[in-house]
């Protein structure tokens, strides 16, 4: 804790160079006003669309405004004197207690910020490396949640090089295994970033360049007609559900415009489900949570099919919404946890993992006497 204040200085990572980076700066300030001021000091640090780290001076309120003209910083990944350090060499380091990484997609989501604040040995909200590589990689999540039985619907994974180099052998193997319509999208990516919903062959090929666009892999999927269902889940060890929400698209379909930029999307909280549907969609939710190696937090988002009233389990996002419209926070205000408290149970959850990985031994005590081969 800092000394003066006895507060934690949390450090509310956001921006990046992904897809969702808007959607990122309204998540994180929503985390922002979220903060407990007499127990929290909240350092923003904007992520340009570049890669550059900022951080803003005191009379930059905005967050906009911070990736305009921030202080440019970069985080030391040596734990021993893990901190902030301004490029222009001004100055010391600025220390952090914990890290809020409040940014969706690629190198935020999948596991590299996440990798880069384990070598500095910061404690940080939200799951680790190999959880976040593997939640983000729709296409690995979806192995594994099949090898735990949780019902995925039926995909097939397109390498980008594969596509653009044999372009009718992958066209004929998806028409093989899918009828139309189809999903099409970028397998590491959210938001609904770079997806679109296929329904003739003359749709196909614009659909998977898109998706190439953002993706050295693509998710191509059968469309499942049915209500979308989502369940928020909080813990390490012990993962609880929350009470499932429904989202009600205007659209065709839950796209980007639908989530963020339009109004007319109806959120259901609670969803009205029969109780046994509710019990196995959150029963799910917590064993997906635990299949990929997931902590602090996670949404998890169902299809519940019309016709079959079939549950399928289609994403799990490691690092969701925190926008005033999203579903993560809204569902556990619905089953008791209001926003501030949730983002004290983050950040307490934090601090325990960090706590729990301090356990581990990295080195190892030689014995006493030769060192055979280990000598230099």
């Amino acid at each position: 804790m800092t000394p003066d204040k006895k507060r934690l200085r949390i450090g509310i990572l956001f921006g990046g160079r992904s897809g969702e980076h808007e959607v990122s700066l309204a998540s994180a300030a929503s985390v922002i006003r979220g903060l407990d001021p007499d127990k929290y000091e909240a350092v923003p640090i904007g992520i340009s669309k570049e890669g550059h780290w900022l951080i803003g001076s005191a009379a930059q309120k905005m967050l906009p405004e911070v990736l305009k003209g921030g202080q440019r910083v970069m985080m030391t990944a040596d734990p021993t004197d893990a901190a902030l350090v301004r490029l222009d060499g001004s100055g010391g380091g600025q220390r952090l207690d914990v890290v809020f990484p409040v940014m969706h997609g690629t190198f935020g989501e999948d596991g590299t910020i996440q990798g880069l604040l384990d070598l500095a040995g910061l404690p940080f909200v939200g799951a680790g490396v190999l959880g976040s590589a593997i939640a983000m990689d729709k296409d690995v999540a979806k192995r594994l949640l099949q090898v735990a039985k949780i019902p995925v619907v039926p995909w097939i994974a397109v390498q980008r090089h594969d596509w653009e180099n044999n372009p009718e052998e992958i066209q004929g193997a998806i028409e093989l295994k899918f009828l139309y319509p189809l999903f099409v999208k970028p397998a590491t990516l959210g938001s609904s970033v770079g997806m679109t919903k296929v329904h003739s062959r003359e749709e196909l090929v614009p659909a998977l360049n898109l998706a190439a666009e953002f993706a050295m892999k693509i998710l191509v999927e059968q469309c499942v007609v049915g209500r979308e269902i989502e369940v928020s889940v909080l813990g390490n060890h012990n993962p609880q559900a929350s009470v499932p929400g429904e989202i009600v698209p205007h659209r065709e379909f839950y796209d980007y415009a639908a989530k963020y930029l339009e109004q007319g999307t109806q959120l259901l909280i609670p969803a009205k489900l029969k109780p046994a549907e509710l019990k196995k969609i959150q029963a799910f939710s917590v064993e997906a949570f635990r299949a990929l190696e997931l902590s602090g937090m996670a949404r998890v988002d169902f299809f519940l099919e019309k016709e079959s009233s079939k549950i399928f389990l289609n994403e799990v996002n490691t690092i969701p919404g925190f926008t005033s419209i999203s579903m993560y926070p809204k569902m556990w205000e619905a089953s008791g946890i209001p926003f501030r408290e949730l983002i004290d149970r983050l950040i307490e959850l934090a601090l325990e993992q960090h706590a729990e990985k301090a356990r581990t031994k990295y080195q190892i005590e030689l014995p006493p006497g030769p060192s055979g081969a280990l000598e230099g």
